[in-house]
Parts: structure tokens; C-alpha cells; sequence
């Protein structure tokens, strides 16, 4: 596979995945600001930080993995981050849309659980980027916690 398809590819699916995340997010602020917050939610300004490096992070990401390995890690990293995604941005309309608060918990699980082949494969590439991944990773596993804190409220 051309290093420069799987490279636009993944870059769309992430352009995608910020778009989408942002437009559901941004849909009803007020009912997210009603909400009851788990004591381990971090400040707003956290979340302000981390998207824009995880976004950056996961298109830089996407570039080595298309230049540096083989054809089967392209499509592993491609299908893992089209998967993952889908349940990332399912998360956000469960939970901005129809407030299923238990349910998108779960769909974080599910991208959480797809990010993991992405970490593995990440680190294949080079130490640094598996280390860079992490905050990705560890974020994700926040944000699973935090929905399942906000539906036990």
C-alpha cells in the first residue's frame, strides 16, 4: 500500500474524528455544564491541552507508521484507527445526543480497547512514538472513567 494513501487516509479519519467530537460536544453545553462532575474530572483547561496534542499526535503517528512498516501494519494501524474512532465519536453521541450516560461509557471502552493494537503498533515504529501515544491511551482510559462517574451520578 502507497505510503501516501495510507497516510491521507488515516489523516482524513482523524480529521473526521476531530470534527465530529467537536461538533457533538459543542452541541449542548448547557446540559453538560448541569451535569454532576466525578471528583477526579480535571480541570477544563486540561481538555484544551490534550485534544489538540492527541489529534497532532495520532496524524504524526499515522505518517511514520505509512513510512516506516509493512503493508500489514498499515492496515492493522488503518482498520484499529477507523474502529477505534467509530467508537470515539459513537461515545459522543450517546452521550451529547440522547444522554445515555451508561452507554457511551461503554463505547469508550470499545475505543479504548481499539486504541490498544495503535499503542503496540506505535512503539513498533519507534520508542518515542510509543511513549508520545501514551497520553492518547491514558486519556481515553480517563475519559472511559469519567463517563461511567457521570452515569453513577
Amino acid at each position: 500500500m502507497s505510503r501516501n494513501v495510507v497516510g491521507v487516509v488515516g489523516t482524513v479519519i482523524i480529521a473526521i474524528y476531530a470534527i465530529g467530537s467537536s461538533r457533538w460536544v459543542a452541541t449542548d453545553a448547557q446540559w453538560y455544564q448541569s451535569l454532576a462532575k466525578p471528583a477526579w474530572q480535571p480541570p477544563s483547561s486540561v481538555f484544551g491541552i490534550i485534544w489538540p496534542y492527541n489529534f497532532i499526535m495520532l496524524i504524526t503517528a499515522t505518517w511514520l507508521v505509512a513510512g516506516r512498516l509493512s503493508t500489514a501494519y498499515q492496515l492493522i494501524w488503518l482498520i484499529s484507527l477507523t474502529l477505534s474512532v467509530t467508537a470515539a465519536l459513537t461515545w459522543a453521541w450517546l452521550f451529547y445526543g440522547p444522554h445515555l450516560l451508561l452507554a457511551s461509557g461503554f463505547a469508550l471502552v470499545i475505543a479504548t480497547v481499539l486504541t490498544i493494537p495503535l499503542l503496540v503498533i506505535a512503539f513498533r515504529v519507534s520508542p518515542v512514538l510509543g511513549f508520545a501515544f501514551l497520553p492518547y491511551q491514558l486519556w481515553l482510559a480517563v475519559a472511559t472513567s469519567l463517563a461511567f462517574g457521570y452515569a453513577a451520578k
